[in-house]
């Protein structure tokens, strides 16, 4: 993946989609630098495939504009994109060797390129003796390095991997993770959508998260840990303590040992702290911002009571 070109890359600005009465993305605006890895997060029915296909142009958005590198995608650009759809595209009974070069012309490689581009992801993605294989023969989890190899196939500079971890064992999910790292560091956008959020909070800097077609938050993980209007208090005692209450927010979770507190950014935590230990002999007290997972939950459940309120 080479570093060359400016640090601007996918820009989406404005974009909605219908689908008659129901609206699949709606005024959504998400940028991707040259070498950033993005997490595109939110519920299922969110609006992130739509957005990841009028990308590739498989779906002509109603309204926004799309463009890479200051200018609007067109046929050659889409050259230079690697997706990964979620609902697989391979063809069940041709050989995996056969269909990653196949693809790598579609792309615009000559054969012999196209031939050596996917012996080298063969091998890299643990392959190599699957390559004569027909892909209906796979486990699942192969059949997902399969069609990550026709993405990557033709060395694009922009990447949209829609749920590239759903269903992978271990091994091939720390495969699947240090080989989209990699692109990003040699200077490729790349944009995965993933409901596995433990995951995309240890690759990303960065995430977008939306809700029915509607951003909800993006920018820089740590920006919003921090900028979030939550913190959770862990309390641990030296020995058992009949009961405790904490006199601000709200009690998740209390074992006689352990508790775990759910507070408003503006509590007094020297109260909170306090009283647990007026309860009882405290080992250790920690205040912390809730976790991407805790953050997603809290910004879809609170854009869902916005829209019940709404109705």
């Amino acid at each position: 993946m080479s570093n060359s070109g400016p640090r601007e890359g996918l820009c989406i600005a404005g974009l909605s989609k219908r689908f008659g009465d129901v609206v699949a993305v709606q005024n959504l605006s998400i940028e991707v630098a040259s070498g950033a890895l993005v997490g595109f997060l939110g519920p299922n029915g969110a609006g992130k495939t739509t957005t990841m296909r009028s990308v590739v142009g498989m779906v002509s958005p109603d309204h926004g504009t799309i463009t890479w590198r200051g200018k609007p995608i067109d046929d050659a650009t889409r050259t230079r994109i690697g997706y990964m759809p979620q609902d697989r595209g391979l063809y069940a009974r041709m050989k995996v060797k056969d269909q990653i070069a196949y693809f790598g012309r579609l792309a615009g490689l000559s054969a012999s390129v196209a031939e050596q581009r996917t012996s080298y992801w063969l091998d890299r993605l643990g392959l190599a003796e699957r390559g004569n294989s027909v892909v209906q023969e796979l486990s699942g989890g192969n059949q997902q390095r399969v069609q990550l190899a026709v993405a990557l196939v033709h060395d694009p500079e922009l990447l949209l991997l829609d749920e590239p971890f759903a269903g992978l064992d271990p091994v091939a999910a720390e495969t699947m993770r240090t080989v989209i790292s990699e692109y990003a560091a040699g200077g490729a956008s790349v944009l995965f959508s993933s409901h596995q959020l433990d995951l995309v909070e240890q690759l990303c800097e960065q995430v977008v998260i939306v809700s029915e077609g509607t951003l909800l938050a993006k920018g820089r993980v740590s920006e919003l840990r921090s900028a979030s209007p939550l913190r959770w208090m862990k309390v641990e005692w030296q020995t058992q303590i009949a009961q405790w209450e904490s006199p601000e927010g709200t009690l998740l979770s209390f074992d006689g040992i352990r508790a775990r507190v759910q507070l408003p950014a503006t509590a007094d935590v020297a109260a909170c702290v306090a009283a647990a230990a007026r309860a009882g002999s405290v080992a250790e007290v920690s205040i912390e911002p809730p976790g991407l997972d805790e953050i997603f939950v809290e910004l879809v459940g609170a854009s869902h009571r916005r829209e019940e309120a709404a109705q």
